[in-house]
């Protein structure tokens, strides 16, 4: 069968080179891409939210599974586009309708749900500039710090967490008021803090049934000790070393089942990804957020270790048959650490040619912000290559990566050197 993967990050090279390992594969096609997906794949010059032409290029192609690496293609309703055209529904589109994407692509529709399915999580209300004032009101009621999020999508970007009552007062009227985020931050969540640990759960879902891929932990912070500007991420470990089968359990009686069985009571048609944010405290997992697609960088931990045909899961979607199929996990620890250019998250140059990427053994690079000029490879974004590795231990597999790491470079390179320091 032929695949399409759209995106153009880590994401969708660690898509790519799971699916292109599978024996149901006739050709993979990656659009954008990068450089990365362009050694194992065909990239396309395709913007992913242009969905004419990703249908003219889909029939062109004779494309049967549709791998959607980003969210913004289904918050935009790629899902339902297939679904409503002759032509191209009977194409196998791997993400939640419109409707399900709502669940990442509005805060406060996320927390409602979570209330109606008895999903835990922290405590919120929501607010609107018509009710700013209440907004102030309702953080004095609340201890420090102040968790403000944008409503909509606002790039990763829209939460703010502040300790100073006052301050988090001026940063809801800059964001209701003065538009910090956009039309993201038309409204805004304000919800209690939690204080505890912060991992995430990965659940592959045809909206019938649901397998749990290996947990992960995201590093967001750009300086070491989780300092400094909150990025894209900066590294992951899977699975989580602290997620026994006691947690695990928990996890999944009170927040998955709860999450596949309130989509389909609510008919909400989802097939694909759930990313489920979890904070634990005390021992207990509470849910910050949902995402409605894979992680990244946490997709270049996960899928590592998944050792299933990932296209085989794919491909059960079609009928809801995904029960049928065997998901086999990788034993090991994997790891990966994110070389990024000099500045970010901030401005950056690009187009700084990457040398050493021969030299790298026993770990696998997932390019993330990269290009391919006159035979080289060279920076295309803040993020630029994944450095992953499989070890008995995170701690080896952390120690593979930072080797490794040590035989590329590029002008202004930077990466965290503590990923799995808090484990």
């Amino acid at each position: 069968m032929n695949v399409l993967i759209l995106g153009s990050g880590g994401r969708e090279h660690a898509f790519a080179r799971s699916i292109v390992a599978s024996p149901l594969l006739t050709k993979l096609f990656v659009a954008p891409g990068n450089a990365g997906t362009s050694q194992i794949a065909t990239n396309l010059d395709l913007a992913i939210t242009n969905f004419e032409m990703i249908k003219a290029t889909v029939l062109e192609k004779d494309i049967t599974i549709v791998v959607v690496g980003p969210e913004a293609p289904l918050v935009e309703g790629i899902f339902d586009y297939f679904q409503q055209d002759e032509q191209l529904k009977h194409v196998n589109v791997i993400g939640p309708s419109k409707q399900g994407a709502v669940l990442e692509g509005s805060k406060e529709f996320a927390k409602e749900f979570m209330m109606r399915n008895k999903v835990p999580t922290a405590a919120y209300e929501s607010f609107t500039k018509i009710n700013l004032k209440a907004g102030m009101q309702f953080i004095d009621s609340l201890k420090p710090p102040y968790v403000l999020k944008a409503d909509g999508l606002a790039g990763g970007k829209g939460v703010l967490i502040l300790t100073d009552a006052d301050e988090a007062k001026e940063s809801l009227e800059d964001m209701l008021v003065g538009g910090k985020f956009g039309a993201a931050s038309n409204k805004v969540v304000i919800e209690e803090f939690l204080n505890g640990i912060e991992m995430s759960v990965f659940v592959l879902t045809d909206g019938n049934s649901y397998k749990i891929l290996p947990s992960a932990k995201d590093y967001k912070r750009i300086g070491e000790g989780d300092m400094g500007l909150n990025t894209g991420g900066m590294g992951a470990i899977s699975p989580v070393p602290f997620a026994d089968e006691v947690l695990m359990k928990k996890v999944e009686d009170r927040i998955i089942i709860p999450t596949v069985e309130g989509l389909k009571k609510e008919n909400i048609t989802y097939k694909g990804f759930i990313f489920i944010g979890l904070m634990i405290v005390d021992g207990e997992p509470l849910v910050i957020e949902y995402n409605v697609r894979m992680g990244d960088p946490e997709t270049e931990v996960v899928l590592p270790l998944v050792s299933s045909d990932l296209l085989s899961h794919f491909h059960a979607f079609a009928k809801a048959e995904l029960h049928k199929e065997t998901l086999t996990i990788d034993e090991r620890s994997a790891a990966t650490v994110m070389l990024v250019s000099g500045g970010y998250p901030e401005v950056y140059d690009k187009g700084m040619e990457i040398e050493g990427l021969n030299d790298v053994h026993g770990s696998i690079i997932f390019h993330a912000g990269t290009t391919e000029k006159d035979g080289k490879i060279l920076t295309a974004g803040g993020r630029v290559i994944a450095v992953t590795s499989l070890g008995k231990t995170f701690q080896e597999a952390t120690k593979k990566s930072y080797e490794n790491i040590e035989k590329l470079h590029f002008d202004r390179m930077y990466y965290r050197k503590d990923i799995g320091f808090d484990l």
